[in-house]
């Protein structure tokens, strides 16, 4: 990726576009060894070639054999999926439990919040593109341009590249910039809720643990 990077700056010396295709090229032949080898060596072949990380290992190297004049080294950002390995450290975290636990506690209504945050983000969009239509023809040419400026005034980020200038926009994203606030702390709520109902069940199950083993035996006597 860091050769994929420099071939993007401008200017650079023919010798250094060569170095970066022979280092491309011992890069792509490193990791399709590996990923050769992987198969070789997994126990289910079938099942690590369709497997997440097989598919993550193929797509890594799959673009410089597809290239055919198209420029697919960009695909290989997949690789970095890969990290999602170190996710495998939070099963002995008891605090990623925990909120791992915490989710599946509030997960239909954070389904539910998702479903209305969207409805809320396209009647945002449609609502300041009837607005600013005719006065920013250019910048909310249709709802789907209105979409940016929703998703950062709805989540208060508000960049400022857009904003409405008529009297009617200005009027509107008040009440949406009230609805954003609600957006965002919904979801917050919901979470510091579930983490205490969640820290609450992790002590009871302590407790009973503790009392199902009772208090130890006394020392023998002499």
């Amino acid at each position: 990726m860091l050769s994929f990077s420099i071939e993007t700056v401008r200017g650079l010396d023919p010798e250094v576009y060569v170095a970066l295709a022979w280092i491309e090229l011992g890069t792509v032949a490193f990791f399709t060894a590996e990923y050769l080898l992987r198969i070789w060596v997994a126990r289910d072949r079938r099942r690590f070639i369709f497997s997440f990380y097989g598919l993550v290992d193929l797509l890594s190297v799959l673009p410089y054999y597809l290239a055919l004049g198209v420029d697919l080294r960009s695909i290989r950002v997949v690789r970095f999926l890969r990290l999602l390995r170190l996710f495998k450290l939070a099963r002995y975290s008891a605090a990623a439990q925990r909120y791992s636990r915490a989710i599946r506690i509030v997960r239909e209504e954070l389904i539910l919040f998702g479903a209305v945050a969207g409805i809320l983000l396209y009647f945002s969009a449609v609502g300041v593109y009837y607005f600013e239509r005719d006065a920013q023809p250019e910048l909310y040419a249709s709802v789907f341009h209105s979409m940016w400026w929703a998703i950062v005034t709805l989540t208060t980020v508000g960049y400022g590249d857009l904003y409405p200038m008529t009297l009617g926009g200005r009027i509107f994203t008040c009440l949406v910039l009230i609805l954003g606030l609600g957006v965002v702390a919904v979801p917050t709520g919901l979470l510091a809720s579930a983490l205490s109902q969640a820290r609450a069940e992790e002590k009871e199950a302590e407790e009973a643990v503790e009392e199902n083993l009772g208090p130890p035996p006394p020392p023998p006597q002499p």
